[in-house]
């Protein structure tokens, strides 16, 4: 089967939006796939993608793993428990392979990225037939033809990203809101991250094909958009054309049909005034906002490579709120990095009591091959690490279910998702802030956007009732 996809060299007038890469219809051939996803949203994009991909190769999606006639592992290496995961779920399936000889078992993802990790790969899982990278996903079609044709197995890994490859095929679930992926790769080195290695260096998509994307994504009834990058507000840095997120994010704003814009993840460094007013007067891009802190000891962000201290990162979050009141905030927060003391551990449960984020991912260090950070003297030790990540945990979760516990009495604007399956009769939507609400409705308000008054806190979520007629008779 012929499949052929351009690659895009970038000299292309970013003003105007451009026709997305014409891709075979679909084959009917009864093949099934079963891709497992570990990692964060642009993983869970790279899926849908490869989804799309095989889709043209006659492939369709399954749920089942026994059923599947092609099941892939896209890989997550930012900390170690998830590659642990991956040999071990790979493992097991050498008596289905056996069970089935023709099954094709594939790794991709960003563990076979590191070149020690893909040759472990390689030799402790024989059954593996095909194993590529994040850089060559577009490839993916003619890998797994050269599987089939050869019998041989197969290992693509570019360590050397090529131009950005535009109009792949994306096989989207959630039918009202998606990501779309502005800039790939990260230029910044922080000392404990291997995204760099995995992901390669900064490139920027240009604006015309995020906003034909977005316009097309429009046309097919999506409310909601979420913007993704490394390190997203630095998107159009490298376009030397005057491109930054904001601009990017005005333009969104105008497409009719999209209601909702967000994006992440961003560095302190690139938030800058010009994407400051941009979330506060742009109706359509929602006031929330992932900041990554890491540390609250200057010692530690040093040792980190993060390139603000602490009064800087305070100072950001005094001017985010002071512009936008409404502020959702939300970080990640590293525990047991090499060398941390009790006492510079207080300093970031001392800045998480004083920013009060509304929620927060938090990390025991992991480290990672190939960063810097475990050449590192005096590593923190184990038992340490989880006592101090348990302490911020509840530190966290007070504030939180504070902050929750505020909204109690407020009318919240929400776009209603689906049904709770949890809960029978009950909905779920999300606030502008992104906060997660459940609420009495019918499924015809599923798509809507319709005020809810909050009559309820947990430490997560939220309860409330809709204010509108259709659900009068519901509740």
């Amino acid at each position: 089967m012929e499949f052929t996809l351009p690659i895009i060299n970038n000299p292309v007038d970013h003003t105007k939006p451009v026709r997305p890469v014409r891709v075979p219809e679909a084959v009917e051939t009864g093949k099934k796939a079963y891709i497992v996803t570990f990692g964060c949203q642009m993983n869970e994009l790279d899926t849908q993608t490869m989804y799309g991909l095989l889709a043209g190769l006659g492939y369709e999606k399954t749920y089942d793993i026994e059923e599947a006639d092609l099941i892939l592992y896209n890989t997550c290496s930012v900390r170690e428990n998830p590659e642990r995961k991956v040999y071990g779920q790979v493992h097991s399936l050498k008596e289905l392979k056996e069970k089935k000889p023709d099954l094709i078992i594939g790794i991709s993802g960003c563990m076979p990225q590191s070149k020690v990790e893909r040759q472990k790969l390689w030799e402790r899982l024989p059954h593996v037939d095909l194993i590529f990278g994040t850089m060559n996903i577009h490839r993916l079609p003619e890998l797994i033809t050269q599987v089939q044709q050869t019998g041989q197995r197969v290992m693509e890994v570019w360590d050397e990203h090529g131009d950005i490859v535009e109009g792949l095929p994306v096989v989207r679930e959630d039918k009202l809101k998606a990501f779309v992926t502005i800039i790939y790769g990260c230029d910044y080195r922080c000392s404990f991250c291997i995204v760099p290695q995995t992901r390669g260096r900064q490139r920027s998509r240009r604006a015309g094909y995020i906003i034909n994307e977005v316009e097309q994504l429009a046309a097919e009834g999506y409310k909601e958009v979420t913007l993704l990058g490394q390190t997203v507000d630095a998107y159009g840095k490298d376009l030397g054309d005057g491109t930054t997120l904001a601009s990017l994010l005005w333009r969104l704003n105008e497409i009719d049909g999209i209601e909702r814009l967000r994006f992440m993840t961003s560095h302190p460094r690139d938030i800058t005034d010009e994407l400051i007013d941009c979330m506060r007067d742009a109706e359509k891009v929602m006031e929330q906002l992932h900041l990554p802190v890491q540390s609250g000891n200057d010692r530690i962000l040093k040792l980190m490579g993060r390139r603000y201290n602490r009064r800087q990162y305070l100072e950001l979050v005094e001017k985010l709120r002071a512009n936008i009141p409404d502020l959702t905030l939300t970080t990640d927060i590293i525990v047991g990095f090499p060398g941390e003391t009790e006492e510079e551990f207080e300093d970031t449960i001392s800045l998480v009591k004083e920013v009060e984020y509304d929620s927060a991912f938090m990390f025991i260090y992991s480290p990672r091959p190939g960063t810097g950070a475990p050449n590192l003297p005096d590593h923190v030790p184990e038992e340490v690490k989880r006592e101090r990540i348990h302490r911020l945990i509840e530190v966290q979760n007070e504030i939180s279910a504070r902050k929750n516990a505020a909204m109690v009495g407020s009318v919240q604007e929400v776009l209603v998702e689906g049904k709770n399956e949890k809960e029978p009769g009950m909905l779920n939507g999300r606030t502008r802030g992104n906060k997660i609400v459940t609420f009495p409705g019918g499924e015809e308000l599923v798509g809507r956007i319709i005020p809810v008054r909050i009559t309820r806190a947990r430490t997560w979520t939220l309860v409330g009732e809709a204010e509108v007629p259709a659900v009068a008779g519901t509740a």
